[in-house]
């Protein structure tokens, strides 16, 4: 064996190693830097693109979905599938009985949740309460009634409106209506709340056009027993605030933690 060269190699090395501990105490590690920097552009753009956070401030989708239920909401749902990802990604369309979370025709700051009856080509009608779909009574096991009065518009659709009409309303009331039902146009749905007698929705504003459908509710993270008027507004009240520091354990609604959201068929 030649030692001539084995020495100066273990020189080097002992060289190298103190160098590199010197340079770790230097500088940042910047593999672990890397690593964070991913993270958090995966977690802001998992956020933003994939699932976003809502907050249900209504009581019209009772008891599906109660006030104070905060929901994650799948974006991908209903995206255009790609050339590569229609293939491995869960791309489905918009199906009746789907809860679905859309942008607020008539402002679309605002956002709302309801659940589709009504698909493209689909005609609708409502008398006494009672939805047929295609000429068909359909049941509907999530819809719920809380209220025993009549409404002469709102139980018996399409019909004189006895509410002031926005123009989407119109629109919807003066081209869509054929042999007194209202025929669902190409590219927009017909959507109501589960709590029939208490719900702002299609009958009310007209179509959800597809373009404002942001996604479907996937599950609920945390649900909180509260009230509208301290969820109303992009701001929340003091009052909740309050409530949430003094009440947080028992108002918290444990059941419903973790529960996933399903669509129901509309049969």
């Amino acid at each position: 064996m030649d030692n001539t060269t084995t020495a100066p190699k273990a020189k080097n090395a002992i060289w190298d190693f103190l160098f590199k501990r010197k340079a770790q105490n230097q500088e940042p590690p910047r593999g672990t830097i890397a690593e964070w920097t991913v993270t958090i552009v995966l977690l802001l753009f998992g956020t933003t693109t994939l699932v976003q956070a809502f907050v249900i401030p209504t009581g019209s989708m009772e008891d599906t979905l109660l006030i104070g239920d905060h929901l994650l909401v799948d974006k991908l749902a209903y995206a255009p599938g790609g050339p590569v990802s229609k293939y491995f990604l869960p791309y489905s369309p918009v199906n009746r009985g789907d809860i679905i979370v859309f942008r607020f025709p008539e402002d679309i700051r605002q956002t709302f949740v309801k659940r589709v009856i009504g698909v493209p080509g689909d005609r609708i009608r409502i008398e006494n309460k009672q939805v047929y779909l295609n000429g068909v009574a359909i049941k509907e096991k999530y819809k719920y009634h809380k209220w025993a009065g009549y409404d002469s518009y709102r139980d018996n659709f399409p019909s004189e409106p006895n509410v002031r009409p926005n123009p989407g309303l119109m629109r919807m009331l003066e081209n869509h209506i054929v042999n007194r039902e209202i025929v669902v146009p190409q590219n927009a749905y017909f959507a109501m709340g589960d709590n029939r007698d208490s719900s702002l929705d299609s009958r009310y504003w007209g179509f959800v056009p597809r373009e404002n459908i942001i996604g479907k509710p996937l599950i609920i993270y945390w649900s909180y027993e509260t009230t509208t008027d301290r969820l109303a507004g992009s701001l929340i009240s003091i009052e909740h605030i309050v409530d949430l520091a003094t009440n947080f354990f028992t108002k918290t609604r444990w059941r419903r933690t973790f529960m996933l959201i399903h669509g129901e068929p509309v049969v």
